[in-house]
């Protein structure tokens, strides 16, 4: 057996003054521009109230406190995966905790612990979807708040600025999702400096107001919170605004591994800080226009006349900024739902060489399409906010089932070998019970927003949901119905089929896509191939199995020789953050097998030999279509047909594998239903434990 690995993880990322300010620029843009919105929305038509102005920052100052500073972070920056971070990550990291079960207790299985971390994708899958969805959403409101600032200038106002605020969206927007192919190096070091300006804007504008009405500052006290809330007309309903507060502190956590937890904490401080003040100084702004309604956002209110043209354009630039965060992100969290086999192969481009930075053209023009029917459909920021952050609350409470299994499991000292950075288990569940209580609550009062456009968010949810479900139990039903032969049994064959001239050469390399983890098995599906559909005769056989594994980075192969020179059993391993490139990995394989003198790979045909021309290869990727629908429990049938739907819109292996595409041909083959191959999760453990199956090998 031989192995080679390349280890690529991510650095602690200490703290820096380069490091806080990338934080600014790719982190904190969505929760960032929030302002734009949230007291518009807090106060919509009502009169202004002195207790709507103190209620309002009590509301936001404590939502921002427990969800934000406590639950991501203090809490959920401390649950990262070798320095990433995300639902995923957090996933994963759940299946790293099975595993460390297994190697603790190689005798006796934890079956229960494996069934409770199989059900753990169900949350993954549903906080994922609603994520994807608020991708929909975020730009439109962000940029359209922005540009709304136009209405607030005079001169522009006598022009009818009105009927040009939706084109210029529009274009904004088309412009923004058309640089991605190119890639956003060259402006990308811009987007620290851009916001770090945006922020100190924030502070010193709101600070000026705070003046006018110091005693703004009490609102601290969350009475005035919980006064808004349970005596104002309808005060529990505007939750669901002050909700818009925190939408972003989900990708603090998504893009820890950017900055680190170190610089994302000390900017967070800052951040937070220019958001407070900028939050009092709305209020204050409030009090100055007690018993109004609003004629403009507060957020513009508030900027002295001659300031506010370049108020909107800093403004729109940061808008701007945040939403190429949201589609990088989404970007980042299609393709580690699509390594972790949650989500349909689409074709990932690398655009630049900055580190990281992918390219999906698919969920791009996807994400556009969405967009441009938010800003038509909706038409006003306004109008947006009342179907904005139901569905980040669904994602929350996602979150907060991951990160309370995490801290349980990494708490059960009589399984796992951890040391815990909360000491005390109750508290645990104390303090993931305050979190869920407390997003339960955001969630109820954000139902109401399902007839006013929240529906539009859930339903993009639930058909991705139901996409990332269909591919991810087709997957399960492949496995449990997939057939396997013995090697040694298999290998006499190969000798035959090698030595047997009459057989057409297929190539000289030919290599098959594996099902099967383990060196001592074969896919039957592989046997079909080359023995019965058409039998293939190669000079060198090769069984090559990809996986993608719990960390975020990394790469190895091990290679098991199964006939000395004729036939090889190929494990690679990506970290689920790495590109697939297999066909470079099968070529450093071939490299390092010659150097070490155990595979010639010079032609066999004498027209090539003599040039030292190296041999020919294939790949070869089985299909598997099952040969009775009509067999299947219809809840399968219907899971199986959705599948054959999306893998026809979608990137073939070839692409999604990195192989050469040149030389890489699918064939379709037929899967038989053999009922007694539904096995029980607690039999496979089992079945993998006595058998020696070690995952780390």
């Amino acid at each position: 057996m031989g192995n080679h690995s390349t280890e690529s993880h991510s650095h602690s990322h200490a703290f820096s003054a380069g490091g806080a300010l990338v934080a600014l620029g790719i982190i904190f843009g969505d929760i960032g521009t929030s302002p734009l919105y949230v007291f518009n929305a807090i106060i919509g038509e009502q009169a202004i109230s002195k207790e709507l102005a103190y209620g309002a920052f009590s509301c936001v100052f404590w939502t921002l406190t427990i969800l934000t500073s406590i639950k991501y972070v203090w809490l959920a920056l401390n649950a990262d995966n070798k320095g990433e971070g995300g639902i995923f990550s957090l996933f994963a990291l759940q299946k790293e905790v099975e595993k460390r079960v297994d190697s603790l207790n190689k005798t006796k299985p934890h079956t229960k612990m494996h069934k409770t971390i199989r059900r753990l994708v169900f949350p993954t899958l549903i906080g994922s979807a609603m994520l994807l969805a608020d991708g929909f959403i975020t730009p439109p409101i962000s940029i359209s708040s922005a540009v709304e600032g136009l209405k607030t200038i005079p001169l522009l106002e006598e022009i009818g600025i009105d009927a040009y605020i939706l084109p210029i969206v529009l274009i904004i927007l088309v412009l923004l999702f058309t640089v991605q192919q190119y890639g956003t190096q060259k402006i990308g070091s811009y987007f620290g400096p851009v916001m770090l300006i945006w922020f100190s804007m924030m502070a010193v504008i709101g600070g000026i107001n705070i003046v006018s009405h110091p005693e703004i500052l009490s609102a601290f006290n969350p009475y005035y919170a919980y006064n808004m809330l349970v005596n104002h007309t309808g005060g529990f309903w505007l939750l669901g605004s002050v909700f818009l507060c925190t939408t972003g502190a989900e990708a603090m956590y998504s893009d820890l591994g950017h900055a680190g937890k170190q610089n994302i904490r000390v900017s967070w401080g800052f951040v937070k800080t220019a958001l407070l003040i900028n939050y009092l100084g709305q209020a204050s702004w409030l009090l100055s226009h007690e018993g109004e309604t609003l004629a403009m956002t507060p957020f513009y209110g508030m900027m002295p006349d001659d300031f506010r043209p370049i108020g909107v354009i800093i403004a729109t630039f940061a808008t701007i900024i945040a939403s190429q965060a949201l589609i990088s992100g989404t970007f980042t969290l299609a393709n580690e739902a699509m390594k972790l086999r949650l989500w349909p192969r689409m074709k990932v481009d690398y655009p630049s060489l900055l580190k990281g930075q992918i390219y999906i053209p698919m969920m791009n023009w996807l994400l556009l399409s969405g967009c441009l029917f938010v800003v038509l459909y909706f038409k006003e920021s306004s109008k947006m906010e009342a179907a904005y952050g139901l569905a980040i609350t669904i994602n929350m409470l996602m979150t907060s089932s991951l990160l309370g299994f995490h801290l349980w499991a990494t708490h059960k000292k009589d399984e796992i070998d951890a040391i815990p950075f909360i000491k005390k288990r109750y508290f645990v569940y104390l303090i993931i019970a305050i979190f869920v209580i407390v997003e339960f609550v955001f969630f109820a009062s954000n139902l109401g927003k399902i007839v006013h456009g929240g529906w539009f968010s859930l339903a993009v949810a639930l058909i991705f949901g139901w996409m990332m479900l269909a591919h991810f139990r087709a997957r399960e039903i492949r496995k449990d119905y997939a057939q396997f032969e013995s090697m040694r049994d298999f290998s006499k064959v190969l000798v035959e089929i090698n030595k047997d001239r009459e057989i057409p050469k297929e190539a000289s390399h030919l290599v098959y896509m594996s099902l099967s983890e383990n060196p001592n098995f074969i896919d039957k599906n592989i046997v079909y191939s080359i023995t019965r559909k058409r039998p293939k005769r190669a000079d060198v056989y090769w069984f090559l199995h990809i996986e993608v594994i719990d960390s975020p980075h990394g790469k190895k192969y091990t290679v098991d020789e199964i006939l000395p020179g004729m036939c090889y059993f190929v494990r690679i391993r990506f970290g689920y953050k790495e590109p697939y490139k297999a066909n470079a990995m099968f070529q450093q394989v071939l490299r390092d097998l010659i150097a070490e003198g155990r595979l010639n790979n010079i032609s066999e045909y004498e027209s090539l030999k003599q040039f030292n021309i190296p041999k020919d290869f294939k790949f070869i990727i089985l299909n598997s279509r099952i040969s009775a629908d009509e067999l299947l429990h219809p809840s399968d049938f219907a899971i199986i047909k959705t599948y054959r739907f999306i893998e026809q819109i979608t990137a073939s292996p070839a692409e999604f594998f990195g192989l050469e595409t040149t030389n890489a041909e699918e064939e379709l083959i037929p899967l038989e239903i053999v009922q007694s191959r539904k096995v029980k999760t607690d039999d496979i453990v089992r079945e993998k434990v006595h058998a020696g199956y070690n995952p780390e090998n």
